[in-house]
């Protein structure tokens, strides 16, 4: 039995994922938006009040546009795979490093041997079993986006990460007024079965809008320092604990790998044209090295 095919059935569930998230964006578009601060945007006479709710109202918007747009252009956008005319013309190398000749292993240079697709691959190329492909300086499979995270679809990942965080901690801030309103409220009112099943579900959910929140922010502190040392999940364990990254280029060169030099476009899902052309990282296929700068 191979099991590396029964990772394939992830791919049905990503999918029941997708509905959930979709679930999550539509409650707290009730919980937020229709049950709390549009009555009061609607219905208070207090300017202050008003002018307060149209500010979380338009900001909750905001980020809920950019959270979607980051979310499905991450999942539509493929990572990377190894491209038809790369394989065709280095199929005989290929072919010869399957059978263990050493003279084409030296003639590879970076490139690497994927046994699964028995092909060729770029430098940073690493197989995904749920994919059943190779994928392009794969960082890891993501079921809540139902693709690989790689090379031409990290950044936008990264953004959702980003505004799903911005948007849950706005979730839990504007909602706590309300929390504690009801919690005041139903202390001095008889409690009915209704209102005791509120009062359960109300600190549940409150827990975990902020256990979501805090978990979001280890995996975006986590990201960011990978991105800082210009690394991914997959190489982090093929790094040389003593040894600098042969591919960290410094901060500022390592964020701009991922999400290019325009900064009119770093917290868009989306990259220029000059990016697009100029940064081969972008691509997948070729990636610069410190000798590369620092010759």
């Amino acid at each position: 039995m191979n099991l590396f095919r029964l990772c394939s059935g992830l791919k049905v569930l990503g999918y029941l994922v997708i509905l959930l998230v979709i679930t999550f964006v539509a409650v707290s578009y009730y919980a937020v938006v229709v049950n709390t601060w549009w009555p009061i945007l609607i219905e208070n006479n207090h300017k202050a009040l008003s002018a307060l709710a149209c500010l979380i109202i338009l900001v909750f918007h905001f980020l809920l546009i950019m959270l979607l747009w980051s979310y499905f252009t991450a999942v539509f956008t493929d990572p990377g795979s190894v491209p038809e005319h790369f394989r065709r013309e280095l199929v005989v190398v290929g072919d010869s490093l399957e059978a263990g000749t050493s003279t084409e292993q030296g003639a590879l240079g970076s490139l690497g041997y994927c046994p699964k697709c028995r092909n060729v691959k770029p430098p940073r190329c690493h197989h995904c079993s749920v994919c059943q492909r190779c994928v392009l300086k794969m960082d890891h499979h993501c079921v809540w986006i139902v693709n690989c995270v790689g090379a031409r679809n990290y950044k936008f990942f990264l953004l959702f990460l980003l505004y799903t965080f911005l948007e849950t901690l706005l979730d839990v801030v504007v909602l706590l007024p309300s929390f504690i309103e009801f919690f005041s409220q139903a202390i001095k009112r008889s409690s009915s079965p209704s209102q005791l099943a509120s009062l359960i579900l109300y600190p549940i959910d409150a827990v975990l809008n902020l256990a979501f929140v805090l978990s979001l922010l280890c995996f975006i502190v986590m990201h960011l320092s990978l991105v800082s040392t210009n690394t991914t999940s997959v190489e982090v364990h093929e790094k040389s604990g003593d040894v600098r990254w042969k591919y960290d280029l410094g901060k500022r060169k390592n964020f701009e790998q991922v999400f290019g030099k325009k900064k009119a476009f770093w917290l868009l899902p989306l990259y220029s044209k000059d990016d697009l052309h100029n940064i081969t990282s972008l691509q997948g296929l070729e990636f610069p090295t410190r000798s590369d700068i620092d010759p």
